[in-house]
């Protein structure tokens, strides 16, 4: 068979899908799901945190974007996470602009126990911190943060339980050179829910001498808030 003929038969398999759907797409995402993951963009990106720390969001944990993030951490697509990871870059350069001043930010994902790593094959937040890098410039340090005991999914617990369940979860990790050690800190992470996981690895940080800023996600997700319990009926006593 000829090589052009080759060529052409091996395009139509090969050609580019979109992440979510599989359907033809010339970029990561095709035109509806883009559409659709726009929609859980997020208008306010930037808001205060306790502990003096800022927190970065590029949309609300709904819809699409919970879908996209549900296939990245659990049907193994890495990929989706480049282009989450890009989105989050735009939202922390419009918030925050590009002055000289933001090469001098060292980021940090939220790191997995390495059990958790060999199971999944990748840490998410690790893969969204190096494509967020990519395009902010800022230094990337994977291994800032170690994560050393096994703890169990947040989502499935209460906040004082997710408060116990990271209780000295994390360590100061590696590649902290005295010039990085001077330099402020942002966390990076899929999602971010009652912040429990973020004031932990900022605490145990800011305990190793550094200045923690802040935490970039890709989504805010919004708790649920409990309906007041309607007031008790007063018995009526018969005389």
């Amino acid at each position: 068979m000829p090589d052009h003929m080759l060529d052409r038969l091996l395009s139509g398999f090969l050609k580019p899908s979109c992440l979510l759907c599989q359907r033809p797409a010339i970029a990561a995402f095709c035109l509806d799901c883009t559409r659709q993951l726009h929609s859980c963009q997020s208008t306010s990106t930037c808001e205060p945190l306790p502990a003096q720390l800022r927190l970065w969001s590029w949309g609300h944990y709904q819809g699409p974007l919970k879908r996209a993030l549900h296939q990245l951490k659990y049907q193994t697509c890495p990929q989706i996470a480049e282009p989450l990871g890009l989105y989050l870059a735009q939202c922390w350069q419009q918030s925050v602009g590009q002055p000289a001043a933001n090469g001098s930010i060292v980021v940090v994902p939220i790191p997995l126990h390495a059990e958790r790593l060999q199971q999944r094959g990748y840490n998410q937040a690790a893969l969204i911190a190096q494509s967020f890098c990519r395009l902010t410039g800022l230094t990337y340090l994977p291994q800032g943060l170690q994560r050393v005991r096994t703890t169990v999914a947040q989502h499935q617990l209460g906040s004082t339980q997710r408060q116990q369940n990271l209780h000295s979860a994390f360590r100061l990790g590696t590649g902290w050179s005295p010039s990085r050690r001077q330099r402020p800190v942002l966390l990076i992470d899929d999602i971010y829910t009652t912040g429990t996981t973020i004031q932990a690895a900022a605490t145990e940080l800011r305990q190793g001498g550094l200045q923690v800023v802040g935490a970039a996600v890709v989504a805010r997700a919004t708790l649920a808030k409990t309906a007041p319990k309607p007031p008790a009926k007063k018995k009526t006593v018969l005389s």
